[in-house]
């Protein structure tokens, strides 16, 4: 399938009511955007979305067009401060394989810097900056009502729907924000509600090389996930683990990953993977509850979920981003990218990683959760 560029620069700020296009900032609530829609099936269904779908690797799905046509556009126009494929990555020297990326211009608080950037919070909704960053808003993807998916070439901006935002400072190729819009939770915190949306995305994008990121590792004014594609497997995708808890179906197990120098749990599933999101959603309920700070990675088209529980930040250390959990570190620094090694990058990871006490009672939550949710 062949997804049409939008050749208007302005188009977005067409869709503007005359009072907003006056402001440079303001609530978008009447706006028109390429909305995609799921199909109607839920994650527990035996659709699509419940028993994963086979596209073949050169065929993509609609989504997947759709984001990489959106997201290319604004490359050829210039909005990314840099070239992201022309970052330098290196494997660091070890058995572990870890993964370095020279970025001098990276900005990893994008999005979260109302004075750069062109979305920040206020109250519940979005402000946009119209005149600087109206392009950085790329479509939005929504529940549908038909059996196959749908897309709207324009359409207004739906409640419990996701906002796919470019990230203008990007890690890798085409990273973007997935920002939850008009939920009824409060907007900070991840529920179970928006973890399930950004799920169907992973696996409607259908491409293994496409991962989804979460970090709950300090306060912030908004909920969002990012994306965006490795070509290679990151290193905690490869490594050995433990079953802990299975359905006794061969549908879903939760897994902890053996020699890893993070502690972490693996939320798989081989049919649907309700069980999995459920189980995630509460137990990351649980940690924010104790203010327990947490990263997470949705792999393999929403099939394996890493969960990386996490120290508090202190004097002698900082939370882990989830791409650094799984084994891919980002440098600003020519010097730091040619001197780092294996051995630093394990110290950095220990002492950011849940000591063994706090990971035995996060474990036995989970396999509790899970029994409940399963019963």
């Amino acid at each position: 399938m062949v997804v049409k560029q939008l050749k208007d620069d302005n188009f977005l700020l067409k869709c503007a009511t005359p009072d907003q296009a006056k402001c440079p900032q303001f609530s978008f609530g009447s706006i028109q955007i390429p909305l995609y829609c799921f199909a109607s099936q839920s994650l527990d269904d035996s659709g699509p979305f419940g028993r994963f779908s086979c596209i073949p690797d050169d065929e993509p799905s609609t989504l997947e067009s759709l984001l990489l046509a959106q997201w290319e556009d604004r490359m050829w126009k210039g909005i990314y401060r840099y070239d992201v494929t022309t970052s330098e990555i290196k494997i660091i020297g070890g058995r572990r394989k870890f993964l370095a990326q020279l970025n001098e211009e990276w900005n990893m608080d994008h999005l979260s810097d109302p004075d750069e950037n062109e979305v920040c919070w206020r109250g519940d909704s979005f402000i946009f900056n119209w005149v600087k960053h109206h392009e950085e808003l790329l479509f939005c993807v929504a529940s549908g009502e038909k059996a196959i998916p749908e897309l709207i070439p324009t359409a207004p901006v739906p409640n419990a729907s996701i906002l796919v935002l470019s990230n203008v400072t990007p890690v890798e190729y085409g990273h973007v924000f997935l920002v939850p819009h008009g939920f009824t939770s409060i907007s900070q915190f991840m529920d179970a509600r928006s973890l399930e949306m950004v799920t169907r995305v992973a696996m409607e994008v259908n491409n293994r090389s496409f991962r989804v990121f979460y970090d709950c590792s300090m306060p912030s004014a908004s909920l969002y996930f990012q994306a965006c594609y490795f070509s290679n497997p990151l290193p905690v995708e490869v490594m050995p683990v433990v079953t802990l808890w299975d359905n006794g179906l061969g549908g879903t197990r939760i897994c902890s990953l053996i020699d890893y120098p993070i502690k972490a749990l693996l939320f798989e599933s081989k049919s649907n993977v309700k069980v999995s999101v459920e189980v995630l959603a509460e137990i990351c309920s649980c940690l924010q509850g104790k203010n327990i700070p947490y990263s997470f990675l949705i792999s393999d088209c929403g099939k394996r979920i890493f969960l990386f529980p996490q120290m508090r930040a202190s004097a002698n250390s900082h939370a882990l981003s989830s791409w650094e959990c799984s084994g891919h570190f980002v440098f600003k620094s020519r010097n730091d990218f040619d001197q780092v090694t294996e051995e630093a990058m394990l110290e950095r990871m220990g002492t950011a990683s849940l000591d063994e006490p706090g990971f035995q009672v996060v474990k036995q939550l989970c396999c509790s959760i899970a029994s409940k949710l399963a019963s």
